[in-house]
């Protein structure tokens, strides 16, 4: 089945923009792109002298392997590369830390390779970062989650920008001034790359738009998250192209702005993902960077380029 999009573009959205770029998320369906990882109970049955050794390899291997991910996304011509958050493991300990200070060289010369490729990077950290929790040791570990994802950004190289994406979730419900207020007081490293995306339960489109002007940070607009909050009848409903030229309007630069599609498994508002992207919204002709959230990972983006990106080149 083709991918689905209407024939009408969205008035207010501007009509030329170049073709978008669709990225790989953490990993591939083949075994092109895997990374290694290691339990906490497994890590603290060790002595502190096999705890080193055995992160240090693991650090080297998954270096190799992010090396490879790079050199995949440049041969397949992808131009974003969503990172895995757990690159590596514990780098929020003081061992993980001084592990990665150890392979600084190394990191420097990977983030000096994918700016070479033209390849941005981007993260998604995992759900237990929560900024606006009601338990203030959640958020310290949530702030120092942060900062060793940003200080890994720091050693490739990377923008303190939300060109290089550390993208969230709002969080708990009906904590939005606490929201607003940690994220103005989060250190420049994080708060210069952190982004808020909209989700299917405590934050709309509109709301997170709102937290994103009031705390000075963009927005990633996730079309399905609002599909299925919203329970809309299509991804061509007039609301997604408004959102998304609401969030356009958060960028520091317009052309930076970074969407997410994902398709429902067994229904249009089946919250898990598809295997490949069967409805694309009109209104993505219009975006420059979007995160192809499907369990197939480089299949649906080569789909996606044969029937959806093609036409719009052929045009």
């Amino acid at each position: 089945m083709p991918v689905q999009t209407s024939s009408t573009s969205p008035s207010c959205l501007s009509p030329s923009v170049a073709i978008p770029e669709l990225g790989l998320v953490c990993i591939t369906t083949s075994q092109a792109v895997r990374y290694k990882t290691l339990t906490r109970k497994r890590l603290l049955l060790m002595s502190p002298e096999e705890q080193t050794t055995a992160l240090r390899s693991l650090y080297l291997e998954n270096l190799r392997r992010f090396n490879q991910a790079i050199e995949f996304c440049h041969q397949q011509a992808i131009r974003l590369y969503r990172l895995p958050s757990n690159l590596f493991p514990f780098g929020d300990t003081p061992l993980g830390r001084d592990l990665l200070d150890e392979l600084a060289p190394q990191l420097r010369q990977a983030g000096d390779r994918a700016k070479a490729y033209g390849l941005r990077l981007v993260l998604h950290p995992e759900q237990f970062v929560v900024l606006n929790s009601d338990n203030p040791t959640v958020i310290e570990n949530s702030i120092t989650v942060l900062s060793a994802l940003a200080y890994q950004f720091d050693l490739m190289g990377q923008p303190q920008s939300p060109w290089t994406t550390m993208n969230i979730h709002g969080g708990k419900g009906d904590r939005v001034e606490r929201l607003i207020q940690v994220i103005r007081d989060l250190p420049d490293p994080i708060r210069t790359r952190l982004t808020l995306e909209n989700d299917e339960h405590m934050y709309s489109a509109t709301s997170i738009f709102e937290i994103c002007q009031a705390s000075g940070v963009a927005m990633v607009f996730d079309a399905h998250h609002h599909l299925v909050r919203e329970r809309l009848d299509s991804y061509d409903d007039p609301s997604i192209a408004e959102a998304i030229a609401q969030a356009r309007s958060t960028w520091p630069d317009p052309t930076w702005q970074l969407v997410h599609i994902s398709n429902g498994r067994d229904s249009l508002h089946d919250p898990s993902h598809s295997d490949v992207i069967w409805n694309m919204p009109e209104a993505f002709r219009q975006v420059p960077w979007i995160e192809i959230e499907a369990k197939h990972k480089e299949e649906a983006i080569a789909r996606l380029r044969q029937e959806w990106l093609q036409p719009m080149q052929l045009s």
